[in-house]
């Protein structure tokens, strides 16, 4: 554990050293595009976070490559290599995305191509459990298809969820480490070395997020772009890739006992093939409605538009903070719940636990406007809109501008007073600090570009 610690330690602090230097050379570039109609954004961010990332996956693989305990994975698997293979070329497209705008088509063709390069290395999925079928073997043309099939989805399930500060980076990083927790305990717990890649997969791209969230988070100073969305989203296919099929029913030795206890305990033979899919959920249904609703309305699968979930919470009345984290509860409580059941898949009070998460989940949905107040001993922790204090305050001085209004109405001099200042909403405008050209502009109604993609 303390090696994968390391590993994870090294990718965060040089994806979060290198975001930095990118931010500057992504303004230097011009890579900060105009605010398009579908954006939540109101001021001009830098894009190419990603290259910041893709540093990070390259230092967390350097690292474990010379570490006693994980530079076997690289001696008895190509994997590794196979995943840095399809990675930089991923990463290659996005950087070029983010800068020039290339075509969905190109992008799409060119996941295919990068998920193609890791199948050539060996990074497939060989054979499948089927619950109630048993091991079924995959040809090397169904593996392939399977394998391509299924990181084009994850890839383009995160790149749609990434439209909000923090979102993206945060729901994978959850994702990831459900998933890390599930394979280290194939590894150690069952003694199944073929699970240690992923296992590795999932330690570095917890640190590439980790790593990137204070630079991304509300007000971001710097978007991941699809150089960054695309390429976590690859590697966290690859992990699922890695594990799916791996797992040997005989060397977890699942058949003792009765045939219900022997049912029960084959839950985690089946978990690689509904893991992947609970850890995507969120940004999987995202992207089926989008599809489905923009075939509906006659328009491209691949046109932008406003309606994906997160702008939606927005519309309903949840602030910008708010949307992430409820985007994040529900991420954490689909993939932990499949994780936790799967350790315990005989225990009702698993089940319990998720219901009543999933009923509380439903509440905040329903309470777009309530701010909880966190209590005295932690308003140190916690933002300035969460403290007590800081709303007897406000409340203190909404009183003084009311008094001094109705000493100006007594004054016959003071009839014509002129109106107070309009404040600037939170969110909206002036909340990113100062960019390449100068502060940034307090007015909070501004011409929005329409997206040309």
């Amino acid at each position: 554990m303390r090696d994968y610690l390391l590993t994870l330690c090294v990718t965060a602090a040089v994806t979060y050293l290198l975001t930095g230097p990118v931010r500057k050379f992504a303004i230097a570039i011009g890579a900060m595009p105009a605010i398009r109609a579908r954006d939540v954004h109101r001021e001009p961010t830098p894009r190419l976070g990603g290259i910041a990332m893709f540093g990070g996956l390259c230092a967390g693989l350097i690292v474990a490559d010379h570490l006693f305990n994980l530079n076997g994975v690289f001696e008895l698997s190509n994997e590794p290599r196979a995943l840095l293979s399809g990675a930089a070329l991923i990463w290659l497209i996005g950087v070029l995305d983010d800068k020039f705008e290339i075509d969905a088509l190109i992008k799409l063709g060119g996941q295919m191509i990068a998920a193609a390069v890791m199948v050539i290395q060996g990074l497939t999925i060989l054979w499948l459990p089927i619950p109630g079928v048993g091991t079924v073997a995959l040809t090397q043309w169904q593996g392939t298809l399977l394998t391509v099939a299924l990181v084009v989805i994850t890839i383009n399930a995160v790149n749609f969820v990434d439209g909000l500060d923090g979102l993206a980076a945060g729901m994978v990083c959850i994702a990831s480490a459900a998933f890390f927790l599930y394979t280290y305990r194939l590894w150690y717990g069952y003694g199944i070395e073929a699970a240690a890649p992923a296992t590795l997969f999932a330690a570095i791209l917890m640190g590439m997020c980790l790593g990137f969230l204070p630079h991304n988070m509300h007000p971001a100073r710097i978007f991941m772009g699809d150089s960054g969305s695309m390429l976590i989203g690859l590697v966290l296919a690859a992990g699922a890739i890695s594990v799916t099929g791996q797992v040997d029913p005989d060397a977890m030795k699942l058949f003792e006992g009765s045939e219900r206890q022997a049912t029960h305990a084959m839950l985690p033979v089946f978990i690689p093939l509904l893991l992947p899919l609970t850890i995507i959920a969120i940004p999987a249904a995202d992207l089926v409605l989008a599809i489905v609703r923009r075939t509906w309305n006659g328009q491209s699968p691949f046109a932008a538009d406003r309606g994906h979930l997160h702008h939606r919470l927005l519309e309903i009345g949840h602030s910008h903070s708010r949307s992430v984290l409820i985007m994040y509860f529900w991420s954490a409580l689909i993939a932990f719940g499949a994780v936790g059941y799967s350790v315990h898949s005989a225990s009702l009070w698993i089940v319990l636990v998720i219901v009543g998460l999933s009923a509380v989940g439903l509440v905040l949905l329903l309470m777009p406007r309530f701010t909880p107040r966190a209590p005295r001993w932690a308003e140190a922790f916690v933002p300035p809109r969460y403290r007590r204090r800081a709303a007897r305050e406000e409340s203190v001085d909404a009183g003084d501008v009311t008094a001094r209004g109705q000493q100006r109405s007594d004054g016959s001099h003071m009839a014509s007073a002129a109106p107070e200042r309009a404040s600037v909403p939170v969110g909206v405008s002036g909340v990113n600090g100062a960019t390449a050209i100068g502060p940034r502009s307090r007015f909070a109604d501004r011409d929005r570009a329409d997206s040309s993609r």
